[in-house]
């Protein structure tokens, strides 16, 4: 590979990584926050299905 191409390469993928990792981190640190629980776990309190919010 081309030394610049191989140095175009580390830098893209070093740009889309940082710009990904904060993404990432916020979308998993903010999900179990916003569901008061975490994604895998069972709800606590059984909703009422028959209510619609619109």
């Amino acid at each position: 590979m081309h030394p610049q191409l191989d140095n175009f390469v580390r830098l893209y993928i070093g740009a889309v990584l940082i710009t990904l990792i904060p993404v990432i981190l916020t979308a998993f640190l903010t999900m179990p926050f916003n569901l008061g629980r975490h994604p895998g776990e069972a709800p606590q309190q059984v909703t009422d299905m028959g209510r619609h919010m619109t």
